[in-house]
């Protein structure tokens, strides 16, 4: 299976075997080539099962397996699985997801990862430790260090992501992602029923550091500048991951099942 470049922003390389050169709009990219974005870059490819993956500054990442198994270096990426579409594995160093009809944000780096759901369900695991696999529902994350055991995942806001990450703000809209709309509506009548209650704890941007912000700040971060432009200090790909509260601590996703 290939994939074509739908989008190419500022420095955008394709890697095969032959000498690296600057993606083209439309061009194929087939297993075993890697695609990798530089500063302030980013890029989209489109496969034919409907399979729509982007990357953000800084990121390299290739495929295999007739595109159900992406070999993520460095960077962060976002996934759109559709329904229908055969299972798909993302692998970043010691960290893999395995995941289906499901929209995703992948972000590693060599001494921390983050990894959220948007819509559908995933399972992130360490293949090489027995049992550390935990299913992450729309509207978690997991984030920690690539070495040590995956936490329990935490809920965050899916509408101020979307409104904040350039996955979503600096791409063509996702049409018929009824999973990532439906789970931000659910997500806001539980606010309205305080099932869930807001932390004014965010993460700002890529990495895993958590700040305490007042809520009129957290307001003025969801105001960012139209699509193709570099908005507020603190818009970057990943954007705005504010965490949630449930009113009452459900039991723990991790499971014991060998991956």
């Amino acid at each position: 299976m290939e994939a074509r470049v739908t989008k190419s922003v500022h420095d955008v390389k394709v890697i095969g075997s032959n000498k690296a050169h600057s993606a083209v709009l439309n061009e194929s990219i087939g297993e075993g080539v890697k695609l990798r974005t530089g500063s302030d870059s980013r890029a989209e490819l489109r496969f034919s099962d409907g399979k729509i993956v982007r990357l953000g500054a800084n990121a390299t990442i290739s495929f295999a397996d007739e595109g159900r198994a992406f070999q993520m270096e460095e960077g962060a990426v976002f996934l759109r699985i559709p329904a229908g579409a055969r299972g798909t594995q993302i692998s970043s160093g010691e960290i893999s997801a395995a995941v289906g009809g499901t929209s995703v944000v992948s972000e590693f780096r060599p001494t921390k990862y983050k990894f959220l759901v948007l819509g559908g369900t995933g399972r992130l695991f360490r293949p090489n430790h027995l049992g550390d696999s935990v299913l992450v529902n729309a509207g978690q994350l997991v984030f920690g260090q690539p070495k040590s055991a995956l936490s329990d995942p935490v809920d965050f806001d899916i509408g101020r992501f979307a409104k904040t990450s350039r996955f979503l703000t600096d791409f063509a809209p996702l049409r018929g992602d009824a999973l990532m709309a439906g789970g931000s509506e659910s997500q806001k009548r539980e606010k309205s029923s305080k099932k869930l209650i807001d932390t004014n704890m965010v993460i700002l941007g890529g990495g895993t550091a958590v700040s305490l912000v007042d809520p009129a700040q957290i307001e003025a971060l969801d105001r960012v500048a139209p699509p193709g432009r570099r908005s507020a200090p603190t818009s970057s790909d990943l954007g705005t991951v504010e965490t949630l509260k449930p009113k009452s601590k459900p039991a723990s996703n991790k499971t014991s099942e060998s991956k």
